[in-house]
């Protein structure tokens, strides 16, 4: 089947993040559609406003399809220039804004950059502190701070753990440290002595053996530590463990790590840190 092609602009006078964000959420429920994705940052004056609305028409003459986009735009003068292109535009801050000022009976403060800017600084050093500790405790460094961890993950080589603990760490300021579970731990089938005093901080990640095969791969191919019998042992024995000690885990297998944080979050009982 040939893929129909679509051009989708996200337009904002700020970073674009929340555009790109909600209308990226929105178009993933649609299949069967080629998107060229087109980010316009910082679209504050008139005159980059109308090099936009060149670049919109001059899409809809390439695809054949007029262009959606999304915006944040938040002075009245530039969206009305997109506008005027042949395009659809669904702009947000239209949609829900005017029935939030009614009903809160207030205008809006038309201020860009509020949702990703320094207005709450708390907030915004809260979570350069929280990234700062996950760099500092990652692949089970420094455990003697272990104790100052929101969340300690742990798992198996290449099992996912750092990169939730950043997005942890960025997303909702969450300090997160990871501790690796190593084959010379295996015959042991106890928690390396590190992890018995934070046992109430631990959270398991596990994975299908075919996944982390695949993943070994890429990074020693054909090595003892990529087999697939290599990763079924160590996956069978890590899952052991986490049941033995009642450690809380989770199958990454499948879920992306926004869910894997969201899950991990509900399933601890953790608050997100940011917008204090």
């Amino acid at each position: 089947m040939i893929k129909q092609r679509r051009t989708v602009f996200y337009l904002s006078d700020r970073t674009g993040i929340t555009a790109e964000t909600l209308g990226h959420s929105l178009l993933t429920q649609f299949d069967g559609i080629d998107w060229e994705i087109i980010n316009v940052p910082f679209l504050d004056d008139l005159e980059k406003a109308r090099l936009v609305l060149v670049q919109i028409n001059h899409a809809i003459e390439r695809d054949g399809q007029r262009p959606l986009v999304f915006s944040t735009l938040l002075q009245p003068e530039i969206l009305t220039i997109i506008k005027q292109a042949n395009c659809r535009v669904f702009d947000f801050f239209e949609t829900f804004i005017n029935p939030i000022e009614v009903e809160l009976n207030q205008p809006f403060a038309r201020m860009a950059g509020r949702s990703h800017g320094l207005q709450h600084h708390w907030s915004y050093f809260k979570r350069i502190a929280a990234i700062n500790y996950v760099l500092a405790h990652d692949d089970g460094v420094n455990p003697k701070n272990f104790a100052d961890a929101d969340i300690i993950l742990i798992g198996v080589s290449r099992s996912g753990k750092t990169p939730t603990c950043l997005y942890l760490g960025l997303q909702y300021g969450i300090a997160a440290a990871n501790y690796p579970l190593t084959e010379e731990d295996m015959p042991a089938l106890q928690l390396p002595k590190v992890l018995e005093n934070v046992r109430s901080k631990l959270f398991g990640l596990t994975l299908s053996a075919a996944q982390l095969h695949f993943i070994r791969q890429e990074r020693r191919p054909n090595s003892q530590y990529a087999s697939l019998v290599q990763c079924q042992q160590e996956i069978q024995w890590q899952e052991s463990l986490f049941r033995q000690f009642n450690i809380p885990y989770l199958d990454t297998t499948r879920i992306s790590i926004e869910e894997i944080s969201a899950i991990i979050l509900n399933r601890c009982g953790l608050k997100r840190q940011l917008y204090g």
